[in-house]
């Protein structure tokens, strides 16, 4: 009998010893970090820049920071305001729980004013992003960047995983295609954080910030237990059109898509897994229909022949194989019938004039991509001196997710979320 208790007790404390290693290697990304940034808002105002992925678990970052004592002032918003849900402009509004300002940097305006600013002592940036150039939240950080110098405030980043940050491609942006939805020389994939991200506008001088401006005091809270070679899968989905790991798996590839004729499957149950046009003639076929995430879909009701790239995650990986596929968007070009308006502003997308030309002209993938190699080494080599995490070609284990079981079962929008949250301050919903 004793031996049989000996056993299990053994096998009891080897399994205990497990699940605490296992534990050890969980992604924590930097809000959960609290011990590492409370003590610098104690006694502060404070201004969040916050959205529905700003959460510690299952509680807010804004129900976190209150329960704590923390002095919040003021909240900012990015693209798709703090509820994750809303499309186009975005309005300034209040807080229905905190009464809160809540001020709307994708609307009137993208950055905030001195006025915004005066009466805060320090900014705290919590967002989550998926690692693609032409994927607004990296412009936004900017803007909120150049404020801060110009009106000597203190950033926090509280770094968030990159769910593409396991490979860098594409083409490199060119000055002159500078926009909103690229701002910088960088390649569509660009396999960084938002902190690293940021430490890199520091360092490179990409700021554009009024003369005579402080430097920026930027502290950026690092992420624990991952690396350029994790597979990290949000638990809560960045934005109303990526759903699932699969659609921002393909974001990058289909994402270019949108400045062109085709449907890149807005209005479906799989958008960025799917592509296509009414007139274009193949086996799979989709129709758009508005939904909450999409209310006015292009070809909205109208059948459009397309691609199914719909699949596993391990699927989607391997056939991503880390890079973009522009194979698809070449097929695509060459079966549509009216190639004079098959392309619709895209060089703002591909930050050049040559993608589009080097399509038209008939180039392979290999082809184009060879053409991408200089400007993307010189990238690397400019990436490498800001890096948080080991890089993806290191020798460091692989990371896994929180959550690889089910992207869509963990928290799959934000009022699921917020019917399972303990929060007794902070609930953002649906409008």
């Amino acid at each position: 009998m004793k031996r049989v208790i000996s056993l299990l007790l053994s096998v009891c404390l080897c399994y205990a010893s497990t699940i605490t290693l296992a534990a050890k290697h969980i992604i924590q990304p930097g809000a959960e970090q609290l011990p590492r940034y409370l003590p610098l808002l104690k006694n502060k105002r404070v201004a969040v820049f916050v959205n529905h992925t700003s959460y510690i678990g299952r509680t807010h970052l804004i129900t976190t920071l209150l329960k704590q004592h923390i002095h919040i002032s003021k909240i900012f918003t990015p693209e798709h305001g703090i509820y994750g849900n809303d499309e186009g402009t975005i309005l300034n509004s209040t807080d229905p729980k905190t009464g809160l300002p809540i001020i709307s940097l994708y609307g009137k305006k993208f950055k905030p004013s001195a006025e915004d600013l005066y009466d805060i002592d320090i900014i705290v940036f919590d967002i989550q992003d998926v690692g693609v150039r032409f994927y607004t939240y990296i412009s936004s950080l900017q803007k909120l960047m150049e404020a801060a110098a110009e009106n000597n405030k203190p950033l926090i980043i509280l770094d968030r995983p990159n769910p593409n940050g396991f490979y860098i491609d594409g083409p490199v942006l060119e000055p002159q295609y500078r926009s909103f939805t690229g701002m910088q020389p960088i390649p569509v994939v660009y396999g960084m954080t938002l902190g690293e991200y940021a430490r890199m506008l520091v360092g490179e001088q990409w700021l554009k910030i009024k003369p005579k401006s402080l430097p920026l005091q930027l502290t950026v809270i690092p992420c624990a237990h991952y690396t350029h070679k994790s597979r990290y899968i949000p638990p809560i989905k960045p934005s109303p059109n990526l759903p699932s790991i699969q659609s921002i798996y393909w974001y990058p590839s289909i994402g270019l898509m949108e400045a062109t004729a085709l449907s890149v499957g807005r209005g479906t149950a799989t958008p960025f897994q799917v592509f296509g046009h009414p007139r274009l003639r193949t086996a799979f076929t989709f129709t758009p229909q508005a939904t909450v995430a999409s209310k006015s879909p292009l070809f909205k009701n109208k059948l459009c022949h397309g691609w199914n790239l719909a699949g596993t995650p391990e699927k989607t990986l391997k056939q991503i194989n880390g890079q973009l596929r522009i194979q698809y968007l070449i097929r695509a070009y060459q079966l549509f019938p009216d190639k004079k308006h098959f392309f619709a502003g895209f060089s703002a997308s591909a930050g050049n004039t040559s993608l589009e030309k080097q399509i038209k002209a008939g180039m392979s993938e290999q082809q184009i991509r060879q053409t991408w190699q200089p400007q993307l080494n010189k990238f690397k080599k400019i990436r490498k001196k800001y890096l948080l995490y080991p890089d993806f070609n290191t020798v460091a284990p692989l990371r896994e997710s929180p959550h690889p079981q089910n992207y869509n079962a963990a928290i799959p929008h934000l009022g699921h979320a917020c019917a399972h949250s303990h929060d007794s301050h902070y609930h953002p919903r649906h409008h």
